[in-house]
């Protein structure tokens, strides 16, 4: 017999849009059902995504660390040489991840929020029946949170499978690939593909693009290929993936010629797509913006009550931002007058080195003349000297407005410098001139100087370079 509930909001998806969304709603006192049929509560990014990949690299790191100091040793540390059981790591990484779910669950629980464990499919805008473990539940609602998230997308020639993984097998193996060729040179395939070179794998990027991170401009991904190119990576740019089998995947290089690579695993990173099937869509009636839902200001859609959040409206494809949509739904289904605007939403590689970029970037002001862009080398730098961050062409980069300073963009590739991102964007978000960072003490000793003088750098008088 199928139970059927009413609710004020129907949540569907259980990501950091989705559960934060049903958080808020809960504080607000709104009766608010979440339905959960993905990857788990916390969605992508808790279970299969930036936390479990964060703790892999971490490890992988450490891994380095280790290895560097066997042998002739490193700052007068020797070891003996490390040995990895990546099922322990993994296992590790899990309880991560189940410590997160917990804590979710029980955020969840004290804003009285209802958990359902099932499957939805939307009979009409309003109305979605989910398939659980104890029977079918018919639930219909006043408003309705589409948080469904994104997925991994598959090449046609590539299907996942057996030694073919996406990101989310890549983070779940049991023991480090001899060799493991990655098909995309994004920022998951090289996020990866350099955690897996650290634990010992043999690694071959594939990209189609003629460049690395190819969203980024060249100066910021230089580091991150003088690493990939100094660690033996075999990078193959211009190039395309081909099929498949017995051990080999088979590429087109950039001069066109055939070419066989070996690889035990193949790790397929060719972007994120939102995940809109499979659960009724087609019968809301909203309105869409190519694969996305189309949303306005408050993340509302075409159809009345209806709202999205995360990355089924849009890039950026990142938690964050999710997290804050979901919040804003919330706020103006209590009935506050809430809008989804930011000035930036700053974005983070988490490579060899570390990329940051927030707001505009070089190839944004192309061909302006209004605009100051100053760079400060993380080398002048004494923390970064200090914790072996200044020899690998690390930087900060801010561009302004000639006429007023104000902050346009700020970027940064080194190491550590993602725990500089929300000082970037803090800044821009606030409306910032060149004179406010310039104004303000910044601790020493740490990395957050290279700002600082990257600032004073651009009014025409740094101090330490």
């Amino acid at each position: 017999m199928t139970q059927t509930l009413k609710t004020k909001v129907l949540i569907i998806g259980a990501g950091t849009g989705g559960y934060v969304a049903g958080i808020r709603c809960g504080q607000l006192g709104l009766d608010t059902v979440l339905v959960d049929g993905g990857d788990g509560l916390g969605g992508t990014c808790l279970n299969v995504g930036c936390i479990p990949s964060k703790a892999i690299i971490h490890a992988a790191s450490k891994f380095e660390t280790v290895s560097k100091a066997a042998g002739e040793g490193t700052l007068g540390i020797t070891a003996s040489e490390p040995a990895i059981d990546l099922s322990k790591t993994v296992a590790w990484k899990d309880g991560i991840v189940r410590k997160l779910n917990n804590g979710v669950a029980a955020l969840l629980k004290k804003a009285k929020v209802k958990v359902i464990k099932g499957w939805a499919t939307f009979e009409d805008a309003k109305t979605c029946r989910v398939e659980t473990a104890d029977g079918p539940i018919t639930i219909t609602a006043e408003h309705v949170i589409l948080a469904t998230g994104s997925e991994p997308v598959e090449l046609p020639f590539l299907p996942f499978g057996g030694d073919v993984v996406s990101s989310t097998e890549a983070l779940s193996l049991d023991a480090v690939p001899g060799k493991l060729v990655v098909v995309g040179g994004g920022y998951i395939g090289l996020e990866l593909g350099i955690a897996y070179r650290k634990l010992g794998a043999q690694v071959a990027i594939v990209e189609m693009a003629e460049r690395i991170l190819p969203l980024y401009d060249k100066a910021l991904t230089d580091p991150v290929m003088k690493w990939l190119t100094d660690h033996g990576v075999e990078m193959h740019l211009g190039a395309r993936a081909g099929g498949f089998g017995d051990g080999k995947l088979s590429i087109t290089t950039k001069e066109g010629e055939p070419l066989s690579l070996d690889a035990d695993k193949v790790l397929v990173t060719v972007g994120r797509r939102p995940r809109t099937a499979g659960w009724g869509l087609e019968n809301m009636g909203v309105a869409m913006a190519g694969p996305f839902v189309k949303t306005d200001d408050r993340c509302a859609t075409s159809m009345r009550n209806v709202w999205a959040v995360g990355d089924l409206t849009g890039e950026p494809m990142l938690a964050h931002k999710g997290s804050a949509q979901g919040e804003v739904v919330a706020e103006v289904i209590a009935g506050h007058d809430k809008r989804f605007d930011p000035v930036t939403i700053a974005a983070v590689c988490f490579t060899e080195p570390e990329i940051v970029s927030a707001g505009l970037g070089p190839l944004d002001v192309a061909g302006r003349d209004d605009v100051i862009t100053a760079v400060f080398p993380l080398a002048a730098i004494g923390r970064a000297l200090a914790i072996e961050a200044a020899e690998d062409g690390g930087f900060v980069r801010v561009l302004a407005s000639k006429d007023d300073h104000r902050l346009l963009g700020v970027q940064a590739v080194g190491q550590h410098v993602a725990e500089l991102s929300n000082s970037f964007a803090q800044m821009l978000e606030m409306g910032a001139v060149l004179e406010d960072v310039a104004g303000i003490i910044h601790v020493h000793p740490t990395l957050g100087e290279a700002f600082h003088e990257a600032s004073l750098r651009a009014l025409g008088h740094a101090i330490h370079i």
